[in-house]
């Protein structure tokens, strides 16, 4: 059973941001009051949870549930995070910091200042979505795999590339596959020793779904990386893991997508790569080793060093 979501009210991320991140998960009628939040940021300061409902055109029980779904227990804790991030706030900062559509008139400091905010945004909301537990089964379930597969078309396939070269090089039998028909061939032959992977910012990919569902019916242990996790591969998924994508500034939806992916397959990597440190840094500077003479020497050239006992830290000798 998946939790509704792994915010907690003190996590680094304003209401705003945690708004964005979960409107995709929010049913119609919480939707109703983020919407109105995100338009009226300050709202709640100045009405009660009475008013706030009836301007939403839905129930008090509907607010009470929307401020626990954001990581706050009652209204009363949402009202004071809302007058915090207010009160730290600038005007020029928030309407920034809230994100808007290009505008034909936006000079190029303008739009550096909001594409920085969004991305900003985007990963400080992917952060704190993430729940770290199950990101911790998912690269056991990985550096232990026989086979992984990683399924993305589009701008997804690029992320689905990046993730089987890193993790190819530190020893993991990863393949990527952004063509159906290859992917599906390929999904067919997993089993419960596999791990299939599957990245779709929307989760609404029918090619993509469809070759992580193949390789789920195959026995394998099956990952989403979406931004919706009600979506159909969200849902199809073992294990899914959210990369939060604001939706207002940055179109098309891929080129903010991108970022808080890989920040996600960052992640993975690393915590991969912690499950055997040592023989991770031997294959590193292997491959390191094998390329250097395709390389232009420069000043900061040099060569990884093979780790030895030698090299880890001394451990501290109890007195």
């Amino acid at each position: 059973m998946r939790p509704e979501s792994s915010l907690s009210a003190d996590a680094p991320v304003r209401v705003i941001e945690r708004i964005e991140a979960l409107l995709p998960q929010m049913s119609e009628t919480m939707s109703k009051i983020g919407i109105l939040l995100l338009a009226q940021p300050t709202a709640p300061l100045e009405l009660s949870i009475t008013d706030l409902a009836d301007r939403a055109g839905t129930s008090a029980a509907t607010v009470t549930r929307f401020c626990r779904l954001l990581g706050y227990s009652g209204y009363v804790q949402f009202r004071v995070a809302v007058a915090a991030d207010s009160a730290r706030t600038s005007d020029e900062e928030r309407r920034a910091d809230i994100g808007r559509s290009l505008r034909p008139d936006d000079s190029a400091q303008d739009v550096l200042r909001n594409v920085l905010n969004a991305h900003e945004r985007s990963l400080r909301a992917t952060a704190a979505l993430l729940d770290l537990e199950l990101c911790g089964q998912v690269a056991d379930r990985i550096a232990g795999a026989r086979h992984l597969d990683i399924y993305g078309t589009g701008g997804s396939a690029a992320m689905a590339s990046e993730l089987r070269n890193r993790l190819y090089r530190i020893g993991v039998n990863a393949h990527s596959w952004g063509d159906v028909h290859a992917g599906l061939a390929s999904a067919s032959i997993q089993d419960e020793h596999t791990v299939a992977i599957g990245i779709s910012n929307s989760g609404l990919t029918s090619e993509t779904v469809e070759m992580l569902g193949q390789a789920k019916s195959s026995g394998a242990y099956t990952v989403a990386i979406t931004n919706r996790l009600t979506s159909p591969l969200g849902q199809l998924a073992d294990a899914c893991l959210i990369a939060s994508v604001p939706e207002r500034y940055l179109h098309p939806a891929d080129l903010s997508a991108k970022h808080s992916q890989l920040f996600v397959l960052d992640l993975l990597y690393l915590l991969v790569a912690q499950r055997n440190y040592d023989a991770t840094l031997e294959r590193i500077a292997a491959s390191a080793a094998a390329v250097l003479g395709h390389r232009r020497p420069g000043p900061a050239d040099r060569l990884p060093e093979r780790p030895g006992r030698h090299d880890r830290p001394a451990q501290a000798v109890p007195q």
